[in-house]
């Protein structure tokens, strides 16, 4: 079965018992890492590792020896209680064997938890687990986390009882972070934080947190791109203060910029193009990209690149013009373009 994210979130927290397997799968290898490591702790426990019940196949031993998930996934271990086995990079053609195995499950044997890189909606490992009626498919996206991934994370962490200032704090953090840059944020707060009972300030919250330019460097180019001219200037002015290097933020907007002509322009429309782009974009990603193309056009999104590369060589010259004011106006114009 295909899971959506609220369902998923529920699975992994609390995975039901006697099911066979689920496979993991997106783009971002940390996200899926992170979603694979919070299952099978709770399919077996903190210590389940320690004691044995959690077994590792790599994907060329399922080829090379034939029945070997089979094996493992009714093998008996030392130690009693629930066990998993754990299938990491899997591709297609590893697809047959794990199909297989989860087939010849039988309640009582072993959980199998598959993690694959992103997958076509007609992968044959795919759609194997989401025709499965007991097993389930997760799609890992590159998107912040929920509600419900925020607290459990704070739990996780040892961080209750915040104050509405703290909480908020951490929350925007939560949105703009990587789930694994997230995690490592509230571990480095809770051993911060250590012995200490007071209430957790904004301040300390600052003291710990990142700098870390990468996720408001995105945030400028898809503001640029949705037309929210608007709220170009605080972001730039954050930037500026944390060393963002201009000629940076503008090689990032023409990659982007250029990936939206290169779907715009496809003889198929945005939505053919899109699916040609290589590497792949999936989930919230790939329906920006399309929108952003479809309402941009061809004809404007080249303007946009002819207005970046002039603005790209301008910070490259001599000129004695202030880079960040420079690019400034450059996406203060190119958002107006693209509000229009």
């Amino acid at each position: 079965m295909k899971l959506a994210r609220s369902d998923a979130a529920a699975w992994i927290a609390k995975p039901p018992e006697d099911r066979p397997g689920t496979l993991l799968y997106g783009e971002d290898a940390m996200r899926v890492a992170l979603k694979r490591q919070d299952l099978v702790r709770a399919l077996i426990g903190p210590k389940g590792d320690e004691e044995m019940r959690l077994e590792r196949i790599s994907p060329s031993d399922l080829t090379a020896e034939k029945g070997a998930l089979v094996d493992a996934i009714k093998a008996q271990g030392f130690f009693p209680g629930p066990r998993a086995i754990l299938v990491e990079d899997a591709t297609n053609s590893h697809a047959k064997p794990i199909l297989d195995a989860l087939g010849e499950w039988r309640p009582g044997d072993a959980h199998i938890v598959v993690t694959a890189r992103a997958l076509k909606p007609a992968s044959q490992l795919r759609k194997g687990f989401e025709g499965h009626r007991a097993a389930a498919s997760i799609g890992i996206y590159d998107e912040p986390m929920d509600a419900s991934e925020i607290r459990a994370a704070l739990e996780r962490a040892g961080l209750s009882g915040l104050d509405r200032d703290a909480e908020g704090v951490l929350r925007g953090f939560a949105a703009t972070l990587d789930p694994g840059d997230f995690r490592q944020l509230l571990e480095k707060i809770a051993l911060y934080k250590s012995g200490d009972e007071t209430p957790l300030t904004e301040a300390e919250i600052a003291l710990c947190a990142p700098a870390s330019t990468e996720a408001e460097t995105d945030e400028i180019v898809a503001l640029v791109a949705d037309g929210h001219a608007d709220r170009i200037g605080p972001i730039m002015n954050r930037l500026w203060a944390q060393g963002a290097q201009p000629v940076a933020l503008c090689i990032a907007a023409e990659r982007h910029f250029r990936t939206l002509l290169s779907a715009a322009a496809d003889p198929g429309g945005p939505g053919t193009g899109v699916g040609k782009l290589r590497p792949p974009v999936y989930g919230p990603r790939r329906d920006a990209i399309l929108r952003q193309a479809q309402r941009w056009g061809v004809l404007r999104l080249e303007q946009a690149m002819r207005l970046l590369t002039e603005t790209d060589l301008t910070l490259r010259s001599s000129a004695r013009a202030p880079h960040m004011a420079v690019l400034e106006r450059a996406f203060i114009r190119l958002a107006m373009m693209g509000g229009r």
